[in-house]
């Protein structure tokens, strides 16, 4: 007899082998990495901005599974859709029909962006950019994309190709035509517009590494060169979108700003089914979806699936009903406020930015001679140690998760859920201010780990 399957049961009996079965069958060097920084936790549960665990301790989530969780966890509303959609027992995925979830989905989308036309659904965010990228070449018949140092659009071939970091691209050559830029130059942009071969500018308006805002008048004033070029402009929305900064668009901060293409995902999802869009212009599909026989010229195996498309539409009710985007601009208001008068007080404190619930806090270089001295140490071994000695103490002393806002940067990025209040926003402060105080104050703990993450970044040289 077959024996039934319990999911419940091998977890059971085989959960507390968790790391061991990453070390052997994944990617070995994760598990190494949490042990390493401590953050090899075991957590029990989760529902909204916070875990559990074993023991019953809270822990605050500032990461939000880097943006994934933008309603936190297991919202009520997004499982209810999917047990509803579950239950309704679809046929989906025939391929040879046109159910109606994709299109209600679609439609509400478009309605947050009316200057937009069309969606083609994939199933994560380098996808959504894939789309956008393929889509922008075949329009306008060239094949260069400019892109802005720093940028981080996905790790496939061809979000690799306009990736701003360059030890993601190491050793993957050749990539796709293109060429970065700095957020912001307009000149640049210009000198390599009149060369003909642009097909399009992706930029995310507020940068998810190093936490970096397109300067006032830019999107614009980059819209107007591109169309004059006959180019067009992609807004990856990927982590900025559906509510994180404060709008429902990053984008929508400049007036006047209309892209011909923006990718989403991540909160679409709502934490549970895989999902990506990608929003254009009717002209642009046209041209893709010429004619019959090129129906099926882009798609995607998985998208549009019933059970992605329920949690979207879950998603944006609920960003509507619950008031999702007007709680992301006040909770980061008062978050980014009280950090930033926080500035002034710690030398090691460099800058607080960004916008609604995705905030950057840099370190900088100290004046005092004894805090200097231990800065240097850092630095000589790795850039970014700093940020990571901080998030270390906020986890193993204040249970809180953050994380480094991207390699070898002394930037922490919150990224919360955007269901956080103002209870939350104040522990993160709270518990922030304690570390930087330690810190200033020659910790030992905080800097005996730093002598331990030094001797690691040797080792790994």
């Amino acid at each position: 007899m077959t024996k039934e399957f319990d999911l419940a049961a091998l977890l059971a009996e085989r959960g507390a082998e968790r790391y061991e079965l990453h070390a052997k069958h994944l990617n070995h060097q994760l598990p190494r990495m949490l042990h390493t920084i401590g953050f090899d936790k075991v957590y029990e549960r989760a529902e909204g901005a916070h875990f559990w665990d074993a023991d019953g301790n809270d822990y605050l989530d500032m990461l939000a599974g880097f943006a994934v969780m933008g309603l936190g966890r297991h919202h009520p509303v997004v499982r209810k859709a999917l047990h509803d959609v579950l239950d309704a027992s679809l046929a989906d995925l025939t391929r040879f029909d046109c159910p109606p979830l994709p299109g209600l989905l679609a439609e509400k989308l478009l309605s947050y962006s009316p200057h937009l036309d069309r969606v083609f659904f994939g199933n994560s965010g380098t996808e959504a950019v894939e789309t956008a990228l393929k889509f922008a070449r075949y329009a306008t018949g060239r094949q260069r994309i400019l892109y802005c140092s720093h940028a981080f659009h996905g790790l496939t071939t061809g979000s690799l190709s306009v990736n701003g970091e360059d030890g993601f691209r190491k050793g993957f050559a050749p990539l796709l035509p293109d060429t970065a830029l700095p957020l912001g130059d307009l000149d640049a942009l210009a000198r390599e517009l009149k060369k003909g071969d642009v097909a399009a500018l992706i930029v995310e308006p507020v940068q998810g590494k190093g936490v970096h805002e397109a300067p006032p008048g830019y999107l614009l004033a980059a819209q107007e060169l591109l169309h004059r070029h006959k180019a067009l402009l992609i807004a990856d929305e990927v982590q900025t979108g559906l509510g994180r900064t404060g709008k429902f668009y990053a984008y929508q901060h400049s007036d006047g700003v209309e892209p011909d293409l923006v990718c989403v995902a991540k909160a679409l999802s709502g934490g549970y089914v895989p999902v990506g869009a990608t929003l254009g212009k009717d002209w642009i599909f046209q041209k893709v979806y010429s004619s019959m026989d090129r129906v099926q010229v882009h798609s995607a195996s998985f998208g549009s699936n019933a059970q992605a498309m329920a949690a979207g539409l879950a998603v944006l009710s609920v960003i509507e009903n619950e008031e999702i985007v007007a709680n992301a601009a006040a909770v980061g208001e008062r978050l980014k406020s009280r950090l930033a008068d926080l500035v002034d007080r710690y030398e090691l404190l460099a800058d607080v930015r960004g916008r609604g619930l995705m905030i950057g806090i840099e370190f900088g270089r100290p004046r005092s001679l004894k805090l200097r001295s231990r800065w240097t140490m850092l630095q000589a071994a790795r850039k970014g140690l700093f940020a990571q000695m901080v998030v270390v103490p906020l986890l193993q002393r204040h249970r809180i998760l953050t994380q480094v806002s991207g390699d070898h940067l002394e930037v922490i990025k919150l990224i919360p859920p955007l269901i956080v209040d103002t209870d939350d926003a104040d522990r993160f402060v709270d518990a922030f201010t304690e570390v930087m105080e330690d810190a200033h104050n020659g910790g030992g703990l905080m800097w005996d780990f730093g002598k331990t993450l030094v001797k690691q970044a040797v080792a790994n040289r």
